[in-house]
């Protein structure tokens, strides 16, 4: 176990009312260039997950960790993530979690902790969708009938995180067990995207840019995260110095959630994530490098 700082939505630095629109409503861009609101820094343990993997799952926790060897390693290249990693993703979701009939795979995103990389690890706590924005990104990337006819069933956003090169020890990913966490924690907030002259083909992979800036100005909602309150009761964990060879599944949303309409008692919506400064990390370690690819899961 160590001790380490998170960084929280600030406290009444935001308009928590579910009505609040944009700007009014709490916003961050996508590109790492700036939000609405502070955030506070809250100091908590943090435990590691090596040699107690089976007391976590994603339907338990909302997280879960595998060890699966990727045939890529470098990830330097859009088209060979697309055609050689993703198969690989959907053929490990397969393998480890019984009852999936489709995936769809609509994003992934490259991060690297070097200055000219458009995405840097994320020091915020946070889930990457809410519930109204699942349901927008299944209609986003399937065609309409379809769409629609699945939106019946239960469906899932899953991120598939792995290291990239080295082992994760710089900036790890931390993860907040969805058992700890409260209704109240989550916070919508608009999440904005740089706009695009021409026609937006749906399609935001390859498309990252560095900041420009910190205002709003060229700038659009295109989606809606949760950014999470502060609460005592969280319980973070990691899997310390995560290496290329093991996967985490990062349940983002699950439409049988507990509290959700059909939802399932016990099941998690989604896990809260962050990465943050390990005080046990060597001063000579590399700068982290990742790689989540954001999957669409399907149920029977």
């Amino acid at each position: 176990m160590t001790t380490a700082t998170f960084k929280y939505l600030g406290p009444k630095t935001y308009d928590p009312s579910p009505s609040a629109v944009f700007p009014t409503k709490p916003w961050t861009k996508v590109d790492g260039g700036g939000h609405s609101f502070t955030l506070a820094d809250y100091t908590r343990p943090v435990l590691n997950l090596r040699g107690q993997e089976s007391s976590f799952h994603t339907d338990l926790s909302g997280f879960s960790v595998h060890h699966s060897p990727a045939t890529e390693k470098e990830f330097t290249s859009d088209a060979t993530i697309r055609s050689s990693y993703y198969p690989e993703v959907e053929a490990l979701l397969c393998s480890k979690l019984p009852g999936i009939k489709k995936i769809v795979i609509f994003d992934h995103t490259v991060r690297r902790r070097q200055k000219d990389s458009p995405r840097q690890p994320v020091q915020q706590v946070h889930i990457d969708q809410t519930p109204n924005a699942a349901a927008v990104r299944v209609r986003r990337h399937l065609p309409a009938e379809e769409a629609e006819d699945l939106l019946k069933g239960r469906y899932q956003i899953i991120n598939v995180w792995r290291p990239i090169g080295h082992a994760a020890s710089d900036f790890p990913l931390a993860v907040v067990d969805w058992r700890t966490m409260a209704p109240t924690d989550l916070i919508n907030v608009d999440l904005l995207y740089p706009k695009r002259d021409g026609q937006d083909d749906g399609d935001d992979r390859g498309k990252e840019a560095l900041p420009t800036g910190t205002g709003i100005e060229g700038y659009e909602p295109r989606g809606e995260t949760y950014g999470i309150a502060p609460n005592e009761s969280h319980k973070f964990y990691y899997y310390k110095d995560m290496t290329p060879d093991e996967a985490m599944f990062l349940k983002i949303f699950d439409s049988k959630g507990q509290g959700l309409p059909g939802g399932r008692e016990g099941v998690a919506i989604g896990s809260a994530h962050t990465a943050f400064v390990d005080p046990d990390t060597p001063k000579e370690a590399k700068g982290r490098q990742s790689i989540e690819v954001r999957c669409l899961v399907f149920y029977e």
